[in-house]
């Protein structure tokens, strides 16, 4: 009878201690689920911004090899709610990207533009041509930041080179100003799938620019990228985010992280 009663004990005790041990992990990983979706929304900018940057090195290869000019539509739409056409305005959440070309390999339009012109407009739908697929990006929103303004190398978010106007960049409202350029999703579609406004130019030289109203070459511009909980934008600009920087004469792209 003592024995029975002294393996009962022992029982009883590792049934305690194994009860302890769950405890403990159920609190560890509540503890940790924060730093779990801060690490998995960080992978995601991170991928996204490597992801842009290869858009547009597709773009410039592709104007640089056949002798033409390409251009880059970005666009967000309601990632909770992705309906084509999209009419959710503002749209959070994806962020879409789609290549095109010249494809007899002039500019289809003259001159600096002080209003929208659209690239796919008749008579141009067959002078222009869809280069690749589609590229979606979920969870990423396109973000204008303010200029670093801390001292250089510029190794950093927050050393990274200066974009001397707003008109040099793609981010969210206003970014940039004054649109110049549009194009559509089928090419020359009506109704389109999508409708491009945010756009990047390359010419056959590679050189790189955001097309604005009355625009001019720059040194440097930028895409800002930050992350989004689905369709939610964050309140304050979260550590994780991305400046995917091209540069105007060589269309050489750098990211910069925080």
């Amino acid at each position: 009878p003592q024995q029975s009663t002294l393996n009962s004990v022992r029982a009883g005790f590792t049934l305690l201690e194994l009860l302890i041990v769950i405890g403990i992990i159920a609190l560890l990983l509540a503890l940790l689920a924060p730093a779990f979706t801060t690490i998995k929304s960080g992978t995601d900018v991170t991928s996204a911004a490597y992801t842009i940057k290869g858009v547009l090195d597709t773009a410039r290869t592709f104007a640089k090899a056949n002798d033409t000019y390409t251009w880059v539509g970005f666009l967000e739409e309601n990632v909770a709610n992705p309906a084509s056409p999209n009419s959710d305005a503002p749209a959070v959440g994806r962020l879409v990207m789609s290549i095109v070309a010249s494809k007899d390999g002039t500019m289809l339009y003259t001159g600096n533009l002080s209003s929208l012109f659209t690239l796919d407009a008749p008579p141009n739908q067959a002078a222009l041509i869809q280069v690749g697929k589609l590229t979606k990006l979920d969870n990423v929103h396109l973000k204008g930041f303010a200029a670093a303004t801390a001292t250089p190398p510029p190794d950093t978010f927050d050393t990274r080179p200066a974009v001397t106007s707003t008109a040099a960049q793609i981010g969210d409202v206003n970014f940039p100003p004054s649109p110049a350029l549009t194009f559509h999703y089928p090419v020359g579609s009506s109704p389109s799938q999508y409708t491009f406004t945010k756009v990047i130019q390359f010419s056959p030289h590679g050189e790189g620019v955001v097309t604005n109203s009355n625009y001019t070459l720059t040194p440097i511009s930028e895409i800002g990228v930050e992350p989004t909980h689905g369709a939610t934008v964050p309140a304050s600009i979260p550590a994780n985010v991305m400046a995917v920087q091209f540069t105007g004469v060589g269309g050489d792209v750098r990211i910069y992280r925080r």
